[in-house]
């Protein structure tokens, strides 16, 4: 991230102001990050640099799981996040990210997708 013109509201030594050599891009326009939880499905379209467009999951109560043993996927029901080794915070929100263990109805999962990024849930089943 640039911080170039962030860095404009100090003064300069002197005691002089700084003034931007231009305007903030819209490339470099900051966002909060997104946050999956358990909830009705929710989910927002943002444009991305080069014209892209990226699904943002914000709510969902579904996901994908593949089962290891019998190679199927089954779009199932999600029930909690049981555990988010990423972050504590995560973990006691509920917070659905990469790598979180998920309680589904064919059982334990782990998040294989990057809901903030991709838009939907991906898991495989664990024993």
């Amino acid at each position: 991230m640039v911080k170039a013109i962030e860095n404009l509201r100090k003064r300069k030594l002197t005691g002089g102001r700084r003034k931007p050599a231009r305007q903030r891009m819209l490339s470099e326009k900051d966002s909060y990050s997104t946050e999956c939880v358990v909830d009705e499905y929710q989910s927002r379209r943002r444009r991305t640099r080069g014209g892209g467009i990226k699904i943002i999951l914000d709510a969902t109560n579904k996901v994908n799981v593949t089962d290891p043993v019998t190679n199927k996927t089954s779009n199932v029901s999600l029930i909690s996040v049981s555990s988010n080794p990423s972050n504590r915070d995560y973990n006691r929100r509920g917070v659905i990210t990469k790598g979180a263990i998920i309680e589904t109805e064919l059982g334990k999962a782990k998040v294989l997708s990057r809901p903030g990024q991709d838009g939907m849930v991906n898991a495989i089943l664990v024993k």
